[in-house]
């Protein structure tokens, strides 16, 4: 199992940019696929980002394709949400998830470790 932590959320008008990190614990991270997930109110989680074990290969929803990227480091055992160009439609709680499992995999099956969460608001 790993253990993740989120962090990074926050209030933001649109068009500006957020970072969320997400850092584990536990020996499988730099083996694990990880990704983000958003729950908005009133909606189910969904998935919006992924990045393989060596943070070569990465796999984003339409919705945000352009303007988010996510990345890993492996020697800190933290994977980034770099969140740009930011829409009143991307507010929700934002969850890092752990798995092993491929990208789309991720994309299309909701499984592995979860992190407790954080809230990205963005005003219009």
């Amino acid at each position: 199992q790993v253990q993740l932590v989120e962090g990074g959320g926050g209030l933001v008008q649109a068009g500006g940019s957020l970072r969320l990190s997400c850092t584990a614990s536990g020996r499988t991270f730099s083996s694990s696929t990880m990704g983000w997930f958003r729950q908005a109110p009133g909606k189910e989680r969904e998935f919006v980002a992924a990045v393989s074990w060596s943070g070569n290969s990465a796999y984003y929803a339409d919705s945000v394709k352009g303007r988010f990227t996510i990345s890993r480091d492996n020697v800190k055992n933290t994977v980034y949400l770099q969140m740009n160009s930011l829409k009143p439609e991307d507010t929700a709680v934002y969850y890092c998830n752990a798995a092993d499992t491929s990208l789309i995999g991720m994309a299309t099956k909701q499984s592995g470790s979860w992190g407790q969460g954080t809230q990205v608001t963005v005003s219009s």
